[in-house]
């Protein structure tokens, strides 16, 4: 019997995260949700710059991750920047834990995606650049642009 591909639909993408820091590892974590977030989720309402995450009493939480309310979700709406509990297993986020304590890393999440009907998140173990890293950066992105124009303008003559 072969595998189905597992289907992978992206809801919302920190693309700030990638060009802010330096990016290590990344993780797989659950999020813990109310209906009506879930709803707003759906609909792609979701913004996930400056949000990060921490862990508290033994429990990973997000922060500053905005899911806007759900329009047809009256007095039952969400705050839309509460703290989010995430979901992994205990022994990954004492491991977490330890790696942010011992070199200084930070925890921020790159992208919300539905995976087999559940809505994860995407953690990053990252470092943050300095400004003169952003600026090599967007030097060497230049750079590729230029030889691609280059290269499309050749191939048309």
């Amino acid at each position: 019997m072969a595998k189905a591909k597992e289907e992978v639909k992206n809801i919302a993408e920190n693309r700030k995260a990638r060009h802010d820091y330096f990016i290590e590892e990344t993780y797989e974590a659950g999020i813990a949700l109310q209906g009506t977030e879930v709803k707003s989720c759906r609909l792609g309402r979701v913004n996930l710059r400056d949000s990060y995450a921490q862990v508290r009493n033994g429990e990973l939480f997000l922060f500053h991750a905005h899911i806007s309310p759900y329009e047809q979700g009256n007095r039952f709406n969400h705050d839309p920047e509460r703290d989010r509990k995430l979901l992994m297993h205990k022994g990954e986020i004492m491991r977490l834990l330890g790696k942010m304590r011992e070199k200084g890393f930070t925890l921020v999440p790159l992208r919300l995606y539905f995976k087999k009907g559940k809505i994860k998140v995407e953690l990053a173990l990252a470092r943050g650049k300095h400004a003169y890293d952003k600026r090599v950066d967007i030097a060497e992105r230049d750079v590729k642009r230029e030889i691609a124009r280059a290269l499309r303008g050749r191939d048309s003559d």
